[in-house]
């Protein structure tokens, strides 16, 4: 199992490279299918991934990843609009087929989904965005792994113990620190590497900001889970679960990373 989990990080690594450090069209078509499984996933929890509903959220994610690849992101409100209209005309048309969780998760997903996951597309695309980009991943998987070691090694007060019992304050604390070193690292080797002119107190403001954020959003995929009683959203990546299981953290912590930059960079 570790040796399935470890060989599938690894390619999922890879994979994050190339298409994370090319950009553009491959990094956008990558990011709206990752979009769609996740949908998918996130979807199937509630029955509906293959019922009209799911399939209204499918539609909506590719109208709204079709706005975002044009520019034309002041339709995105009306987007909204008529998604709503859509899900609930489905819901009163087909009464008493589908229930009001039902349509109320077909329409948090395309949010919760595909439109948060597409901040990581908007922050590469930004001027200095091949450099930031890579802060999402940082303040996510390196909170993550760093909460990990500290957890194990000192964690004793649990910080959500009906939810994730294995998961401390102290590993969390460790979590944010580490990821704010590891931003301040980061800028360090891009300064000295990559020809960039980036503040190391800057980019561990954010990686530590973002390695807060992060840990709500596994807490959130884990919450969604509890509830519905099941162990992973799917099996796509072995050892690691679905597409929710392994960008849960980024998933919330893309947008913030993009705002920070674009707020304070």
């Amino acid at each position: 199992m570790f040796k399935t989990r470890l060989l599938s990080g690894i390619i999922l690594v890879i994979v994050l490279i190339i298409t994370v450090g090319y950009g553009g069209n491959l990094l956008f078509g990558v990011l709206a299918v990752i979009s769609l499984i996740g949908m998918s996933e996130l979807y199937k929890v509630v029955k509906v991934e293959r019922v009209s509903l799911g399939i209204a959220g499918y539609l909506a994610a590719m109208v709204y990843y079709g706005l975002l690849f044009t520019g034309r992101m002041e339709m995105v409100t009306a987007l909204l609009v008529l998604f709503l209209v859509v899900v609930m005309a489905v819901y009163v048309f087909a009464f008493p087929k589908y229930r009001t969780e039902q349509v109320m998760v077909t329409y948090f997903g395309l949010f919760y989904v595909a439109v948060m996951l597409s901040y990581v597309y908007q922050t590469r695309m930004l001027p200095d965005g091949g450099v930031a980009v890579w802060l999402i991943f940082l303040s996510s998987w390196g909170c993550d792994t760093c909460a990990y070691c500290v957890g194990m090694l000192i964690g004793k007060h649990k910080m959500a113990p009906k939810l994730s019992p294995k998961k401390s304050i102290e590993g969390g604390v460790g979590g944010v620190l580490g990821a704010a070193l590891l931003g301040a690292l980061f800028s360090l080797a891009m300064n000295h590497w990559g020809q960039a002119d980036v503040s190391p107190a800057f980019y561990a403001l954010i990686c530590g900001i973002g390695g807060i954020i992060s840990q709500i959003g596994d807490l959130a995929a884990s919450a969604i889970k509890r509830n519905h009683e099941i162990k992973d959203y799917g099996k796509l990546i072995p050892g690691h679960g679905g597409i929710l299981d392994r960008f849960d953290s980024v998933i919330f912590t893309a947008p913030v990373i993009y705002y920070l930059t674009v707020l304070l960079g």
